[in-house]
């Protein structure tokens, strides 16, 4: 169960961190789209281990291979089937946690749940399943192009480090200039400097992706239990590491008034501001949708921490392995793509209701 994301637009995932591959299944994806193989793989190299030293070692190709639903370049309307084969695991450096819990990680609840866990790299809970979700979000993006419709991450906080201004006031591209994917160059070059820090330490941080989706078409979004903004908070929370969603001004928010916060229209149904995150009433206005995304300090530190064993013997855990100390710059293309398969899958369902 739970294997599934989206209600036209569909992906079914399969595959674990240390296993033979990772796939995926995407239903529901429109006839007559270009497909552009090498955009897919460009999605997958930005979200890839090893691309700098404040990164995981682990070294993966990710290489993705369509196996159905394209034909001559364009897809077919029927099920298009990927894998990304895993090249590079080391089992070997997690035998010691085989009847150890780490803290933080969901050992103890699929212990608890399915009476067993794949100790090797988290198994299903890694976060290395959330290739599949880069490639669906890559083929969405494509679907996306006939709309105008365009997504932007990028990184706006690590640890205490965050830029003190909207996206507005940021040229967006300069995010993939840097290994941090900050549009604020200054700001960047003090983040990878925490990061190394922290690293060195070998301890984790968190931090912020904030998200940017232009040109969605107004009407887009369900009325009740299918708010547009409840389906990005849905698809972003299940995303490893996420521990908080907001759009618009988000908490903020609370400590304004009315008077403040809303957004008076002007000529052609604009709005004057965007207070509202581009949603009202849970469907889209027409202004751009902007969000943020909150990330925990990654779990596993290479520093000595108390737990227990699988007996519930109090045990001393030594991490080993190769970790990111910082989740967020490659979390910046994993928001994209759940963004990207939220909204493509929300304008098919609008395309449905006005038949």
């Amino acid at each position: 169960m739970g294997n599934t994301f989206g209600q036209i637009f569909r992906l079914t995932t399969f595959g674990e961190s240390h296993g033979e591959a990772i796939g995926g299944v995407v239903d529901g994806f429109p006839a007559g789209i270009d497909i552009d193989v090498d955009f897919v793989q460009a999605e997958l190299n930005r979200r890839r281990p090893g691309q700098s030293y404040i990164t995981t070692s682990r070294q993966e190709s990710d290489s993705v291979e369509l196996l159905s639903g394209v034909f001559e370049g364009k897809s077919t309307g029927c099920p298009i089937g990927f894998i990304v084969r895993n090249e590079n695991q080391r089992s070997a450096d997690y035998d010691e946690l085989r009847h150890l819990l780490r803290p933080s990680h969901a050992d103890f609840t699929y212990q608890a749940k399915y009476g067993l866990r794949d100790h090797r790299g988290g198994g299903r809970s890694s976060a290395r399943v959330t290739i599949a979700r880069v490639v669906a979000g890559a083929l969405a993006k494509l679907a996306l192009r006939q709309f105008g419709v365009s997504i932007q991450a990028y990184t706006s906080q690590v640890g205490d480090i965050a830029l003190e201004k909207g996206y507005e006031h940021y040229d967006l591209a300069l995010a993939e200039s840097n290994v941090v994917r900050c549009p604020d160059p200054e700001k960047a070059s003090q983040m990878e400097t925490l990061i190394a820090q922290v690293k060195a330490e070998g301890d984790t941080i968190g931090g912020v992706v904030s998200a940017v989706v232009k040109n969605c078409p107004v009407g887009v979004g369900e009325p009740e239990f299918d708010k547009l903004h409840a389906r990005l908070a849905y698809a972003m929370m299940g995303i490893n590491a996420a521990k908080g969603f907001e759009y618009g001004e988000g908490f903020a928010g609370a400590a304004g008034r009315g008077s403040e916060q809303n957004d008076r229209f002007i000529a052609n149904f604009a709005t004057q501001t965007n207070h509202s995150g581009g949603i009202q009433g849970g469907i889209s206005n027409g202004q751009d949708i902007c969000f943020r995304v909150a990330f925990k300090p990654v779990a596993t530190i290479l520093q000595p921490q108390k737990t227990v064993d699988t007996d519930g013997n109090e045990a001393i855990l030594q991490a080993r392995g190769r970790h990111d100390p910082c989740v967020v710059p490659r979390a910046v293309p994993i928001v994209e793509a759940m963004a990207a398969m939220v909204v493509l899958d929300q304008i098919l369902l609008q395309k449905t209701a006005t038949i």
